[in-house]
């Protein structure tokens, strides 16, 4: 069978497995009261304090807060009324906080010391950007390679010389069309909710685990 001029297309992967260096916290606070006013004080209070003792046990963590809110509690009992208002029984005020930090061996006693006033509500280990960006060069030779292996093992099994192949087209995801779907990080979830002020938290314990990246190449190969 006649391979002169032969078009090829060869796709190729490539990947690279790091520790994870990176935790994302997600914390929250949550109060009731019949008092709308002293919910919203005992959250903001807090969330404060909350913050604070992050800052002291982890000064380098990179804090966001969002999703303020404050709604109203019915009974489930009273009766919808048709011409007024409900009235509601209490009103509940939280508050979320995210904090990245990269101090994964101080992680667990700030965690326990936090948790004497905040919930954990997600706990999400990954890579920091920096970390992924000195990857990237990693991930492109270890594609490249194994694009280079795969259409030497082509050219055998056509019983033609890899000298014959000419790369015609190399696609590192330039169009979209070949990308694969991203590999997740490593997550661990916890949920808890938040304890008394008083009750000292026992240290969790933590396997932040790794990431892997992929890439995947396409190449044109054309047999002269």
């Amino acid at each position: 069978m006649a391979t002169t001029g032969t078009m090829v297309i060869v796709p190729a992967d490539g990947e690279v497995t790091q520790a994870n260096d990176e935790a994302r916290v997600i914390w929250m606070v949550e109060e009731q009261d019949k008092d709308k006013a002293l919910a919203a004080s005992r959250t903001n209070q807090k969330m404060k304090q909350g913050m604070e003792i992050i800052r002291k046990e982890d000064p380098q963590a990179q804090l966001k807060t969002y999703g303020y809110f404050t709604y109203p509690v019915y009974p489930e009992d009273q009766p919808r009324p048709l011409t007024k208002a409900r009235v509601p029984s209490s009103w509940r005020v939280g508050q979320y906080l995210e904090v990245k930090t990269a101090n994964l061996q101080a992680l667990p006693k700030t965690v326990a010391s936090t948790q004497r006033l905040l919930a954990l509500n997600n706990l999400q280990f990954g890579l920091a950007d920096k970390t992924a960006r000195q990857l990237d060069a990693q991930r492109i030779e270890a594609a490249y390679g194994n694009l280079t292996e795969r259409i030497e093992a082509i050219a055998k099994a056509m019983g033609r010389s890899p000298n014959d192949a000419i790369l015609d087209t190399v696609d590192f995801e330039g169009s979209g069309a070949y990308a694969p779907q991203e590999a997740a990080a490593t997550k661990m979830t916890m949920r808890a909710s938040a304890a008394q002020d008083a009750i000292q938290v026992e240290e969790p314990s933590f396997e932040p685990g790794e990431t892997t990246l992929h890439l995947r190449i396409v190449g044109k190969v054309r047999f002269k």
